[in-house]
């Protein structure tokens, strides 16, 4: 799940960065598709013909916004590569309140996961933005296994997929029931995959 910027303002940003913190609150608030391109150029604010210089297509300025989520470390995937943690610490944090999205302010709704959003409105697995998503939650699942393999788990591939299930589960049941610390109940059915594999590997 990614955190999105607060309204961007015109002063002291450039136009593709403006563009893309205007995206990212509108695809928030609103969902993709009922996003228009007009609604982001006005909000970032910017010309049309420079939105359209920087992102030829909805479908870009989509995918570009993906990317910026990935690389930001703003979204539920991110505090696995926290080296400043625990590999324990970094999977359970998956399922902590501030893993979510709130778009705006502490009157917002939770969000879930901007890729399994994005997914969900590109249906179709051919295309770009579904890909992609689909290329991060494949990430997702890569870096679990990392890490419960350094836990010395047995089955670490196994793990993996069911811990990420919850990660992805809870954070969705969070947007629908818009319950920010929803994630609690998806921790504790962590915590006992973790020891149960934990033991097993202790045998």
């Amino acid at each position: 799940m990614s955190t999105a910027a607060t309204a961007p303002q015109r002063r002291g940003r450039g136009g593709r960065e403006r563009i893309l913190l205007a995206a990212a609150q509108l695809f928030a608030t609103q969902g993709i598709n009922t996003t228009g391109m007009e609604q982001v150029a006005e909000k970032a604010p910017v010309s049309k013909r420079t939105l359209y210089a920087h992102f030829r297509t909805k479908n870009d300025l989509v995918l570009a916004h993906l990317q910026d989520l990935a690389s930001s470390g703003a979204t539920l995937e991110s505090v696995l590569t926290r080296e400043d943690i625990p590999p324990r610490e970094r999977i359970l944090g998956l399922f902590d309140p501030g893993s979510l999205d709130r778009p705006t302010a502490e009157t917002s709704p939770v969000r879930g996961c901007p890729f399994i959003d994005a997914a969900a409105e590109f249906p179709d697995p051919g295309s770009a933005v579904h890909a992609y998503a689909r290329e991060q939650k494949l990430r997702m699942v890569r870096l679990v296994t990392a890490l419960v393999t350094e836990l010395g788990c047995r089955e670490p591939t196994e793990l993996a997929e069911q811990l990420v299930t919850l990660a992805d589960g809870a954070a969705s049941r969070a947007m629908v029931l818009d319950e920010a610390d929803y994630g609690r109940h998806a921790r504790a059915a962590a915590e006992v995959l973790l020891e149960h594999a934990l033991s097993a590997s202790g045998e």
